[in-house]
């Protein structure tokens, strides 16, 4: 069987390919690797450009565009490899890139998924705002990173180069272990795109797995590169998803709790985007919640689902106790540091 399959979902993504192919085809030299791209239904000439230029990359080809939750579900149970890699099409990969990540998930057992530093394509010497040097939550289900928090994205300096344990790897460039990302159900299809990888890393935590992050593995990513992160559209799927997903993975004695305060939080975040007259942003956050209600009899079987096969909803050590919005815009707190001091 393959050890390692690296796996590209793109959708239109013609230039994205020409760009950063040539990175992951030359860098990527760990033994027993495969390349695959799954195409969800382009309609440019992605498919005859990798078949001109890189015939001895994989592909798959779909016949619409299933988002990133379903169109990796729908690749991945195609794929027989011992690790999956899910990279966006937008990153190029640093030499050697690959190793580190393997070398460390066949000596850690425990591990589930892993993922390595994101710099900014842009400006190599930043952090990534997608990922940076690894993924947390606070205590109502926002999510933040080492190298970043909020819109405050942190020069790279070595100051996160350790091995750590996070909460969430990035869906931009996430290793895990193909056996548990079958067992743990894979991508929730519902989800289609944007904190489907949270959900996951949740999911594999209760489960009682680790997640690291291993900086001596480095990618630069381009980022926004299917929606910009300005788009209401995208604000409704982060607010929408979130809530999907504390429902589903939230300890039970915090549950009721954490769920009204995230959506009183909710609440004050789009009476500032009315207040700054962004119409657009504001019916997002109304629309995500009643998309959220609408879901509840799922939600409550997915949850339900959960428990019958014997997860543990329990509370991590890698979840910040205090909300870190409150900590950054009434404490002052700018970086990761100061946040977990």
């Amino acid at each position: 069987m393959t050890k390692t399959a690296v796996v590209i979902l793109n959708w239109n993504g013609e230039k994205f390919l020409e760009q950063f192919m040539p990175s992951v085809t030359t860098n990527t030299t760990a033994p027993n690797t495969e390349i695959w791209v799954a195409d969800n239904g382009s309609t440019d000439n992605s498919i005859k450009f990798l078949q001109q230029n890189y015939p001895n990359v994989h592909t798959l080809l779909f016949d619409k565009n299933y988002g990133f939750t379903g169109g990796y579900n729908r690749a991945l149970a195609k794929i027989e490899a011992e690790y999956f890699v899910l990279l966006n099409s937008d990153i190029e990969v640093a030499p050697n890139w690959l190793e580190p990540l393997v070398n460390y998930m066949d000596n850690n057992h425990n591990v589930a998924a892993s993922m390595p530093k994101i710099l900014q394509f842009a400006d190599k010497t930043k952090f990534e705002y997608a990922g940076a040097a690894g993924g947390f939550i606070d205590c109502y289900g926002f999510p933040f990173c080492r190298g970043r928090v909020l819109s405050n994205v942190e020069t790279d300096n070595g100051q996160y180069n350790d091995v750590c344990d996070i909460f969430w790897a990035t869906g931009a460039c996430l290793m895990i272990r193909s056996d548990l990302f079958r067992k743990s159900g894979g991508l929730d299809e519902a989800f289609f795109a944007h904190m489907e990888e949270i959900d996951l890393c949740w999911r594999l935590k209760n489960m009682g797995h680790r997640i690291v992050v291993v900086p001596q593995s480095v990618v630069y990513h381009v980022g926004g590169g299917t929606l910009p992160n300005n788009s209401p559209r995208k604000l409704f799927l982060n607010y929408r998803n979130c809530l999907w997903m504390m429902y589903k993975n939230l300890p039970t004695k915090k549950f009721h709790r954490t769920l009204f305060m995230r959506m009183v939080l909710d609440g004050l975040s789009a009476c500032m985007y009315l207040v700054k007259l962004q119409f657009s942003f504001f019916w997002a956050v109304p629309r995500a919640h009643f998309a959220f209600y609408s879901e509840l009899k799922n939600l409550r079987a997915k949850r339900a689902d959960l428990k019958a096969n014997r997860t543990i909803f329990t509370i991590h050590p890698e979840v910040l106790k205090h909300s870190f919005v409150l900590k950054v815009y009434l404490g002052g707190k700018k970086t990761f540091a100061d946040l977990m001091k």
